[in-house]
């Protein structure tokens, strides 16, 4: 798969698929809420990188944050301004490179990327670039795939067929992730996981049942008794080191180094 690439012309197919926004799954709130563990938004200059639909972007804006979304796709930017005239918080559009983005040094407070990192084969030159453009102190949050995932091995049969949405994409384990940024200059000041809902099965078999005209809901209602005993076992589970490698997506916080007094 040595071959194979995520370009700029997938994510135009992709976005220009995912025009209605309501259709395309949300992050359950695990940016916001992450980020809202290790500081305060109201008046932070926020980026998000590679921003897709903006909607991380909007919620953190609501919080009194000047925020800016960078993205490559013009797709991608012009559902993000759609939803800037249904919001009652604006958002700052820029059209660039991840890898070279037209920000000075020491710009931003936090800078904060989902689903971008995996489509790198280096990844490195990124974590640098954003460790470039946030003051010292400033926040990096890097939100990736897990490795340890049946996921994966879907994923990577669908690679190897030519048949991924995004071209390539990669996985990491949660230290390899905080390795490389601590290669980019950061320090770990938070990390988390996420468990897939609605399921793997389920986001599969309504994939498939859409290419017939069959729409299934985003999120199947389910039953109350179930959904409380799985949130309960996840829980209880989750204080435990071994559930990093069940996640689907895993997130490191990073810091940049202060300025020494």
């Amino acid at each position: 798969m040595a071959g194979k690439n995520s370009t700029w012309e997938h994510w135009e197919k992709f976005w220009d698929k995912k025009q209605d926004i309501n259709q395309v799954y949300s992050n359950d709130d695990r940016i916001y809420l992450n980020l809202k563990k290790i500081t305060a938004f109201k008046n932070k200059k926020v980026l998000e990188v590679g921003a897709g639909s903006g909607r991380d972007s909007f919620q953190i804006a609501d919080d009194n944050a000047t925020v800016f979304v960078l993205d490559y796709s013009p797709k991608s930017l012009e559902i993000i301004q759609q939803l800037n005239s249904n919001n009652k918080s604006h958002i700052h559009c820029i059209q660039a490179d991840a890898f070279k983005m037209p920000i000075p040094d020491n710009y931003f407070d936090i800078v904060f990327h989902q689903g971008l990192l995996e489509h790198f084969r280096d990844p490195l030159p990124l974590l640098r670039e954003n460790h470039r453009i946030l003051k010292p102190g400033g926040l990096l949050l890097v939100d990736v795939p897990q490795r340890y995932h049946f996921y994966t091995v879907i994923k990577h049969i669908l690679i190897f067929i030519n048949k991924w949405f995004a071209g390539w994409e990669t996985e990491f384990s949660i230290n390899e992730l905080k390795n490389l940024m601590r290669k980019a200059g950061f320090k770990t000041k938070g990390e988390y996981g996420n468990w897939m809902r609605p399921s793997l099965f389920y986001r599969m078999l309504r994939e498939a049942l859409g290419k017939i005209k069959i729409n299934l809901p985003l999120y199947p209602k389910g039953f109350k008794v179930t959904r409380k005993t799985r949130d309960i076992i996840r829980n209880r589970f989750s204080e435990k080191k071994i559930s990093y490698y069940t996640y689907l997506d895993i997130g490191v916080i990073g810091q940049k180094k202060e300025l020494e007094k």
